[in-house]
């Protein structure tokens, strides 16, 4: 069959036999030197087969005034940090040009473990989009928080040679990695020779040095112009992010040239259907990133030829013979105004998504408290003098350890609206012990009320933060009513929601509807005086222990730096 197929390859790629389809007069926009050349494109079943040239086709579209270029690549993704399922994320992204995802189903593995292999890698399987998984390398992320599952060396082997996994995905253990933790060193073992991706937020000198020294190799923490130049010299591939809550692009768009593009590839990390519908998804890097400057050539080699390159992807990243038929047909180059789509030689369309043999959803029933939640179990009790609070920074996943003077009532240490301090707690929901967390957050802009969300990285415990005790705990039963997913509460009233009952992290609806829930919710939290832009997404990251400097678990606050309990 294979020889078959590469000689009927060959017979249309020399022009012996008419093609299976032909995309006819197109601008192909050169990723070895920046023109844009005239011709036609040839495609024979899945792969390009020829360019440059005139070809006859079976069947043919009409390429007059567009521009074609490679499909683009996500290099790090979270797919449940979409909110939705893979088909539905395939639905909403592959129309903007996204022909290849490599996802890390990370979320849902600190709930159910290998479980969230098996489903994630029963849909790749039948997205139309490319859906490539990387094992999740580090469940739990840490020892400071409760997970749903444990994942040693073992349980990833066992998913290893599946053909839609490419390798061991970001290693966000780094002190682990450094300290040679044996569990750490059997994971980097099992998978040494694979692509092994990194996650190593400010890591510099000799202790980066040492990290590489694992066979670690691309990186997409990076936030500063100065740690990726000093990465990219040292041999890593920079995954420029540019998510929901963490926007990197501007500060590293300045390294990406025709010279570095090698050494640069696009990422969204978390982004979400409200927010993919307002910009985009990888084509709204692109059109950022040329217009802070960067050259059309460098931006879209990052998206594409780059990416594929540092993922081993050799069949795709570039309009040429041989190669997979993911082409992107831009109206312009410049803002990357995405006009069809063709997915491994097939027109993207409503017909094609109807065709998919879809997977049904799995990991209903994902919240489980030990016990009933009253407001009671939110009171912080001592002095509120010089208190540990953590510090928003806007657009960035890092946060400030903080210290301010609370107001206390009866030994209760209260939030205060005036510093913009409100109160935050994380609550263990895998059903294995009690644990609450208890601090507090600066910089949500809230004046009253609550926001619950069940998405809180990387263990996915609940997490609420609010300026009132009663609104708070009802925010967490709903929560728990609905399964997952986020609640605002304002006056004892839910004034919002969106359900997430898959894992506590998915929709089973679609895109569509998630995004107007997200509208809402975005609504209602500007009118309790919210000020973030993605206050859900911003609550997420707070339980996220790995990122530097202070976060919650449901252990308490952790000074990151130290790795300790803050007293």
């Amino acid at each position: 069959m294979m020889r078959q197929l590469i000689e009927q390859r060959i017979q249309q790629g020399g022009g012996k036999e008419p093609a299976d389809l032909v995309i006819r007069n197109v601008g192909l926009f050169d990723l070895v030197t920046g023109e844009i050349l005239p011709g036609d494109i040839a495609i024979c079943g899945d792969r390009i087969v020829g360019t440059l040239d005139r070809y006859e086709g079976r069947r043919e579209i009409d390429g007059t005034g567009k521009i074609a270029v490679p499909g683009f690549i996500d290099t790090h993704l979270h797919v449940e940090s979409s909110l939705i399922t893979p088909f539905e994320f395939d639905r909403c992204v592959l129309p903007h040009g996204v022909t290849t995802a490599i996802c890390d189903p990370h979320e849902m593995a600190n709930v159910f473990g290998g479980q969230a292999f098996d489903y994630f890698l029963d849909c790749a399987s039948r997205t139309i989009m490319d859906l490539r998984v990387n094992l999740s390398s580090c469940v739990p992320a840490t020892p400071v928080e409760t997970s749903g599952a444990i994942l040693d060396a073992a349980s990833l082997i066992a998913y290893r040679d599946h053909p839609k996994v490419i390798g061991l995905a970001e290693f966000m253990n780094f002190p682990g990695v450094l300290s040679g933790q044996p569990d750490c060193l059997d994971k980097l073992a099992a998978f040494a020779g694979e692509h092994i991706d990194g996650h190593a937020p400010l890591l510099r000198g000799k202790k980066l040095n040492g990290y590489l020294s694992a066979g670690i190799s691309t990186d997409h923490e990076a936030t500063a112009a100065e740690e990726a130049l000093e990465k990219i010299r040292k041999g890593m591939t920079i995954l420029i992010r540019e998510g929901s809550v963490c926007k990197d692009l501007e500060a590293l768009a300045p390294l990406l040239t025709p010279e570095t593009s090698q050494f640069f590839a696009f990422c969204t990390d978390d982004r979400n259907p409200l927010e993919i519908a307002h910009e985009g998804h990888i084509d709204f890097l692109i059109r950022k990133a040329i217009g802070l400057g960067v050259k059309p050539l460098a931006a879209y080699r990052a998206a594409s030829l780059s990416a594929a390159r540092a993922f081993g992807l050799r069949d795709r990243g570039q309009i040429a013979p041989g190669m997979r038929a993911d082409i992107v047909l831009l109206d312009d180059l410049d803002t990357c105004q995405v006009a069809q789509v063709l997915s491994a030689g097939r027109l993207v369309d409503d017909a094609l998504f109807d065709s998919r043999d879809l997977v049904p959803p799995t990991g209903y029933g994902s919240v489980r408290l030990a016990a009933p939640i009253t407001e009671q179990d939110f009171v912080v009790e001592g002095s509120g003098e010089q208190r540990a609070v953590i510090g928003i920074i806007p657009g960035q996943i890092i946060t400030a350890f903080r210290r301010f003077d609370l107001p206390s009532v009866d030994n209760r240490v209260l939030p205060d609206v005036t510093q913009d301090v409100a109160k935050i707690c994380v609550i263990a929901r895998h059903g294995k012990n009690a644990n609450i967390g208890r601090g507090f957050v600066q910089g949500f802009g809230l004046k009253e009320g609550a926001l619950a969300s069940s998405v809180g990285h990387d263990s996915h415990n609940l997490c609420v933060v609010g300026m009132s005790d009663a609104d708070m705990a009802l925010a967490v039963s709903r929560l728990t009513e609905l399964g997952g997913g986020f609640v605002a509460v304002d006056g004892g009233r839910v004034i919002a929601e969106l359900s997430l009952p898959i894992a506590g992290l998915m929709s089973d609806q679609p895109f569509e509807t998630v995004r107007d829930d997200l509208e809402a919710l975005r609504r209602a939290v500007g009118g309790m005086g919210g000020t973030l832009e993605e206050p859900f997404l911003q609550l997420a990251f707070l339980p996220l222990p790995v990122i530097p400097h202070l976060k919650i678990t449901d252990l308490g606050l952790i000074d990151v730096d130290s790795m300790t309990l803050v007293p």
